[in-house]
């Protein structure tokens, strides 16, 4: 597809992507004699977008410039009117040539509950204007505007709480049992690392003495454990991670304390006792489906019934706050497999259930092999979505956050569901960025969040475990120097 960019630069490829399936694209500076032609102008009297199939006009969007031109915006509110306006012509160029209408509209962006909450400050709870604007500029569908509003007012409920003196606090573990077909996160075989943790587990205590007494004029909020998997890593050393975190950090004023416990051949009784032990008040233990046939086909190495035991044993240990990850779309994958996960997962009945669409990455084993595999088509998603909506709602779990990903079948969404009450506070927050989050360990990013300035500062660790443990001063003085930097007001 030749693209034609006329009184602008703005991205929509990935828009395009959106109707158009593998198109490869060029620049180009006139509509072509041969091929498929999308010229998109702002010029100073109109905004339009046309297409043509060998240099032949087959439709076109327009709009009036003068009209946003006579409106009392500063520079940067007309630049991003600008650029809706552009992907709000090309959305309806796309949909009429292609017959495709997409629920989530011009939305390519994975935080969409931003928009609303921006919304919200601009024009209170006038839920009926909000609508308006969702369903008129962005395009997205009822359903979609439905979902979008009720995870605000949820969120909304954590993050009125919020104080300038909070910050939350990441720690990585980058071990796992096996890496799953889709994964993409840093994650090493604890099989042949394990020699390796101890190690890192000293490095990372380094690195949490110097954050701890760094900020030590900010209160923690919320603590999460990922991954990898944390529960990898074998009991004595798992104990020698909450300890750490026990001694830096004052476990028992902050409000959440989550351990992912993700993969069900990682879990077991001691394990659990311990995390019990140390103040963790949430967990995750995430099957992804409950078909083990596809277990196998993603590389977990567990069973369904593995699933059920580590549940139970979490359960006897005194948990009563347990998340359970799904992905919906994974390879070979129907309807009526992912009906019978969320039938088993009823019998469970977790605390909270955070439903993924698969996304194919481009780190992941899948996308290097994705040939191999039939993937769920984009109705079949769709379908799949609605169920579990459904059947979250009739096990009493409400929908409180939502993200989306590059790449996601069908251009879908990840949403976590749970009981009233029991919404993770670390989720709000990243999804948000509405809280600072200070990250500790390999691969991890911390996200100092300025909300007056409307910034967002990043501050990244190295992926790679033994760089890590051999450099773990270089990512020390990094925050350092980024903390003791006085345009970054950290500690105010």
């Amino acid at each position: 597809m030749k693209l034609i960019l006329k009184g602008h630069e703005y991205e929509i490829k990935m828009l395009l992507n959106l109707f158009f399936d593998n198109m490869q694209y060029e620049i180009v500076d006139k509509v072509c004699d041969i091929g498929i032609s999308i010229k998109s102008i702002i010029s100073d009297e109109l905004y339009e977008v046309s297409y043509y199939e060998d240099g032949i006009l087959k439709t076109v969007a327009s709009f009036d410039k003068s009209i946003i031109d006579k409106m009392p915006y500063d520079s940067l509110e007309q630049r991003k009117i600008s650029k809706r306006l552009l992907k709000n012509l090309t959305y309806k160029v796309a949909a009429e040539i292609t017959n495709k209408n997409l629920p989530w509209g011009i939305l390519t962006g994975i935080r969409p509950t931003k928009i609303v909450h921006d919304l919200i400050k601009k024009y209170g709870k006038n839920y009926e204007i909000i609508r308006k604007i969702l369903r008129e500029e962005y395009l997205i569908s009822d359903e979609k505007i439905h979902l979008m509003l009720e995870i605000a007012e949820s969120e909304i409920k954590i993050l009125e709480t919020n104080k300038n003196n909070e910050i939350n606090i990441y720690i990585g573990i980058p071990f796992c049992p096996t890496k799953c077909l889709y994964c993409s996160f840093t994650s090493y075989p604890i099989n042949k690392w394990m020699s390796h943790v101890v190690q890192y587990l000293e490095a990372l205590e380094q690195e949490m003495r110097y954050v701890s007494e760094s900020l030590t004029s900010k209160k923690v909020k919320s603590i999460y454990v990922g991954g990898g998997t944390p529960t990898s890593v074998n009991a004595e050393q798992l104990e020698m991670l909450m300890k750490m975190i026990n001694k830096y950090f004052d476990v028992k004023s902050i409000e959440e304390f989550t351990v992912e416990a993700g993969r069900p051949d990682t879990i077991n009784a001691n394990k659990l006792n311990i995390l019990k032990k140390y103040g963790v008040t949430r967990i995750s233990i995430n099957p992804q489906t409950m078909n083990n046939k596809t277990l196998d086909i993603i590389g977990r190495r567990h069973t369904v019934d593995d699933i059920f035991y580590a549940f139970s044993l979490a359960r006897k240990a005194g948990f009563n706050n347990i998340n359970m990850d799904l992905i919906l779309g994974l390879p070979g994958e129907t309807y009526d497999d992912v009906k019978e996960t969320m039938n088993q997962i009823r019998k469970l009945n977790p605390e909270s259930i955070t439903v993924h669409t698969m996304a194919i990455k481009r780190a992941s084993r899948l996308k290097e092999t994705i040939d191999k595999y039939d993937l769920t088509k984009d109705i079949t998603i769709r379908e799949m979505i609605d169920m579990v909506y459904k059947e979250a709602k009739s096990m009493n779990l409400n929908p409180y956050y939502m993200y989306r990903q590059k790449n996601m079948v069908g251009n879908y969404e990840n949403v976590g569901y749970c009981v009233k009450g029991l919404e993770c506070i670390y989720n709000v927050e990243i999804i948000e960025e509405a809280q600072s989050i200070i990250a500790l360990g390999a691969g991890s990013v911390s996200k100092i969040v300025y909300k007056e300035e409307n910034r967002i500062e990043r501050i990244e660790n190295v992926k790679n475990v033994e760089q890590y443990i051999s450099r773990v001063n270089d990512m020390i003085e990094r925050k350092r120097k980024f903390f003791q930097n006085p345009e970054n007001n950290i500690y105010k």
